[in-house]
């Protein structure tokens, strides 16, 4: 039996087919906004994830071309995104870059098989208090890790546990930098108070409005960014920049080069490969189904836009690029400016170069504080925080699951917090469906004396079989017969049948009759399936519960 293999069909090949003018035109100024807006974010984002600045504009770059030319989606754009920061940092703290460019390229490989054999639709059944629980818990490590710079503290490698970190920036408070903090906290309030396009009204019609629609089209963050690298030039200013950290940014694209490779290697990096696959694949569907919200463009495709991320992610690494996937904050701006298809993306990918290869001598005099600024605000506005606001409205499941994934995301790691999340559903969805499933007697009047009916409500499955068990106890002194009206029965496991078949065995030792009534074509098959048909008897199989109770009646009745 063949496998059946998702095809590989850019969205851009369909978008191009009744491609114009004034779509192209829309799509440049779109991927010049969007590229003016992913400059300061791809160097910030490397810069937290403990690699050099360049590794994000060269994802950036890479990783945004091939997503946006080869993925599924009408308008989502890709790069580096903040979730990656903390994955990333705990990768290269631990493995080393070398091997991180080598699980970046293995979840890539990863990410593409997901979406060739049509997967993508099982990231939907991630439960949501999961997602917003270590969402959150990523933001609060974001925000965590930006300390050091914001304060201008000389701690020479910060560590990559939550604790240690706090002790870390503890024990170097004496070294607090004030120029660094109001450079850093002057960006953050510049860049939370900035207009942002994706909040602006499509079509203003105050004076107010559209001024600040018009401003809205300069990006806080480079506002940001460039009046704090004034500031530090032309003040003098004695705080830590890219130059002085790292040497400021190569004015030119990497060479390809491959990562020492070995199947040994291999094996020790599976479980940083799986979490950058995990995360990539949900971050990126996610984002693309608030695009889909967001536009009446044809709704993305999921295993083309994780073909598209699998190449991409494959590919950065060879040219020393980090994980990527969809972003929302830079798919939103894409959105409110104008896309009109994937070549936005594209255009945005091609103006990141295009600073690289012209400005990129500049970026050496940026303050760190500022990108730690910058980042502060990206892990404020990615932490769903009203959610925690709203926990008392939810379930005790859903609490716990939410909380309890937010814990151990900032306490451990993303994949134990992932591991356990899952875990917790599953045992609280069983205990759910348990619950659902009920045995209550039947309210019907005129039973023959000695026979006792019951219906089943719900799933007979291996959580819930305790019910079944329990009802021999049930049954009064002189009972003849026990009917099972099924008609509410919706499903049933092997479990299921086990127990029925153990009450089966239990009456026939007592000299009861079992006959069941009315039952649903998917049990019944179980039932011819398994043997259990033939061990009861046909006849002890009905249409309904008049039918099962008629033989027990009085012969003069």
């Amino acid at each position: 039996m063949a496998l059946p293999l998702h095809r590989f069909r850019p969205r851009l090949l369909d978008a191009l087919k009744h491609y114009d003018g004034t779509q192209l035109a829309r799509d440049v100024g779109a991927g010049l906004t969007v590229g003016i807006v992913a400059l300061p974010l791809a160097m910030a984002f490397a810069i937290a994830s403990g690699v050099k600045p360049e590794a994000g504009l060269f994802t950036a770059i890479i990783a945004g071309f091939l997503i946006s030319a080869l993925g599924g989606s009408q308008v989502q754009i890709g790069g580096p995104a903040g979730a990656f920061i903390v994955i990333v940092y705990g990768i290269v703290e631990r493995y080393g870059l070398a091997n991180l460019l080598i699980a970046t390229s293995l979840a890539g490989v990863l990410l593409f098989l997901l979406g060739l054999f049509r997967l993508g639709a099982l990231v939907r059944y991630v439960p949501v208090p999961i997602i917003i629980g270590f969402t959150n818990g990523i933001a609060v490590l974001i925000a965590l890790s930006q300390v050091k710079d914001l304060l201008g503290l000389r701690i020479e490698k910060m560590p990559s546990d939550f604790f240690a970190q706090i002790q870390a920036l503890w024990q170097h408070l004496g070294s607090l930098n004030p120029a660094a903090l109001v450079i850093g906290l002057a960006c953050l309030a510049l860049v939370a108070a900035w207009p942002k396009s994706y909040t602006m009204p499509q079509r203003p019609a105050r004076a107010w409005d559209r001024l600040r629609r018009l401003s809205a089209h300069l990006p806080g963050t480079i506002i940001a960014l460039v009046g704090a690298t004034l500031a530090t030039v032309l003040l003098g200013l004695q705080v830590e920049t890219i130059g002085s950290r790292f040497g400021g940014i190569p004015q030119s694209l990497p060479a390809f080069a491959l990562p020492d490779f070995s199947w040994t290697t291999a094996k020790q990096l599976l479980i940083p490969t799986l979490t950058i696959a995990m995360l990539g694949a949900i971050e990126s569907l996610l984002c693309a189904r608030v695009a889909d919200n967001a536009t009446e463009f044809p709704r993305h495709d999921p295993n083309q836009e994780l073909m598209a991320q699998g190449l991409a992610n494959l590919v950065t690494p060879f040219f020393g690029g980090i994980p990527a996937t969809g972003t929302i904050a830079r798919t939103i701006t894409n959105v409110r400016a104008g896309a009109a298809s994937p070549v936005a993306g594209i255009v945005h990918a091609l103006t990141l170069l295009a600073v690289v290869l012209l400005a990129a001598p500049l970026a050496a005099h940026v303050p760190l504080a500022a990108l730690a600024g910058i980042l502060l605000f990206v892990a404020w506005n990615m932490g769903e925080w009203h959610e925690f606001a709203r926990l008392r409205r939810f379930s005790t499941p859903y609490r716990t699951i939410l909380v309890g994934t937010f814990v151990l995301t900032v306490v451990f790691d993303l994949t134990v917090a992932v591991q356990v999340g899952l875990v917790l559903a599953c045992v609280f969805f069983i205990w759910r469906m348990g619950t659902l499933f009920s045995v209550r007697p039947h309210g019907a009047g005129d039973m023959p004396p000695g026979v006792q009916v019951f219906e089943l409500f719900g799933a007979l499955f291996f959580g819930a079989v305790g019910k079944i068990e329990a009802l021999p106890a049930q049954l009064p002194q002189g009972t003849r017969a026990v009917v099972l009206e099924m008609h509410r029965l919706i499903s049933m496991d092997t479990s299921g049948l086990e127990a029925l078949q153990q009450l089966y065995r239990m009456l026939k030792r007592r000299d009861i009759a079992l006959v069941l009534a009315n039952v649903n074509e998917q049990p019944l098959s179980l039932m011819r399936r398994s043997g259990f048909e033939a061990l009861i008897g046909a006849d002890a199989i009905v249409p309904n519960v008049a039918a099962a109770v008629d033989p027990f009646r009085p012969a003069d009745a």
